[in-house]
């Protein structure tokens, strides 16, 4: 079934010669599309390759088995390899199946994560800072940076609202499935009779989009200045530098205050409105194609409670794929890597079944 894979293999061959060709390593813009795309076909060349040296040895095995003559030993041996080899294929054959699925052309994107405290007041905002923590621990240990881009505090230091970038290499691939509702059980800081309270926060994981992708009318932009507020302090700016932008057609509305230059909090105020409105044309594709949505893990809806972290149990629990976990302090510093993973897989599988329904339908 995976013959038409030697089309990779060749594509591989004429990548590796073109990634040094002087031509193109004068070329940034060429060498870094070529590179990203040598990126993407290595796993399954390289997998093909394991496949074929399998069947080879399946061949060579069986072929030894037939001809007969052989001691007791020696077919024993060839049986092993024969076997060995059959295994071999069959765990590289559902590896290709999964390295074959189409890929979310978006998983390479830069992103940019908006966090909302939701139920619970004062809570539900300590509870925001706390995921904004985590992931910007999580993004630390993969290497990537995060940069505030706008921020509403809480005097006890929660965030009513924080939308942060995270870039890196493969950001959206990881962080995609965060969007949603998240639940937390606590006791709160406020509350003084030591009882448990459960609030929750929104996340929206947004791709970064590129200016060609999202064309913007400057005619359909409301741009307002005033000036930054805050719980109180020496970050709160004594003149105009904070952006609101009112994208009039769509109602989309994104303020900025978290630099002191007008001109920075407008760049980061476009960057958060190109990628809500590539979201929302993403939205809109994914309506259209409901029924492999469904199918999927999905990166969440906002409205949708997806996770549940419980403070006295030290536990948390994802509800889409029933995974519970109990190192929540770890997670909370930033280990996400087990439940990420695990998203990963089940999201996978769920789409290599959704692709083998679809295959037996055609076939009917």
């Amino acid at each position: 079934m995976f013959e038409n894979l030697e089309v990779f293999e060749k594509r591989y061959e004429e990548l590796n010669q073109k990634l040094y060709d002087p031509s193109v390593l004068s070329n940034q813009t060429l060498y870094t599309e070529l590179m990203k795309e040598h990126k993407n076909i290595t796993p399954i060349v390289e997998k093909y390759r394991e496949y074929q040296k399998a069947v080879r040895s399946m061949a060579e095995a069986r072929e030894l088995l037939e001809d007969g003559g052989l001691d007791k030993d020696l077919k024993e041996m060839a049986d092993e390899e024969f076997q060995a080899a059959k295994s071999d294929i069959e765990r590289c054959s559902e590896k290709l199946k999964i390295l074959l699925l189409p890929r979310d052309p978006n998983d390479d994107r830069n992103v940019i994560v908006e966090i909302r405290g939701g139920a619970g007041g004062e809570e539900a905002a300590l509870f925001s800072a706390v995921l904004y923590r985590m992931y910007s621990m999580y993004a630390e240990t993969k290497g990537w940076k995060t940069e505030i881009l706008n921020v509403s505090e809480t005097e006890l230091g929660g965030f009513k609202e924080i939308s942060f970038m995270i870039t890196g290499d493969g950001a959206y691939s990881r962080l995609k499935y965060e969007s949603g509702v998240h639940r937390v059980q606590r006791v709160p800081e406020t509350e003084t009779q030591g009882r448990v309270h459960t609030s929750t926060a929104t996340v929206a994981v947004l791709p970064e989009a590129d200016e060609v992708e999202i064309e913007i009318n400057p005619k359909d932009l409301q741009i307002d200045t005033y000036r930054s507020s805050g719980a109180g302090g020496q970050h709160i700016n004594k003149t105009s530098s904070a952006i609101r932008i009112t994208h009039l057609p769509t109602g989309t509305v994104v303020e900025c205050q978290d630099e002191r230059s007008q001109y920075k909090n407008k760049d980061k105020a476009m960057k958060v409105l190109r990628s809500r409105l590539y979201e929302a044309k993403l939205r809109e594709h994914d309506e259209k194609i409901a029924s492999e949505r469904r199918s999927q893990v999905g990166t969440g809806d906002r409205s949708e409670r997806i996770r549940t972290y419980n403070y006295p149990q030290g536990r948390m629990t994802d509800h889409r794929i029933g995974l519970t976990i109990y190192r929540l302090d770890d997670i909370l510093n930033g280990s996400l890597d087990e439940m990420i993973d695990a998203l990963i897989t089940a999201d996978r599988a769920a789409k290599l079944q959704n692709t083998i329904d679809n295959q037996s339908e055609e076939r009917e």
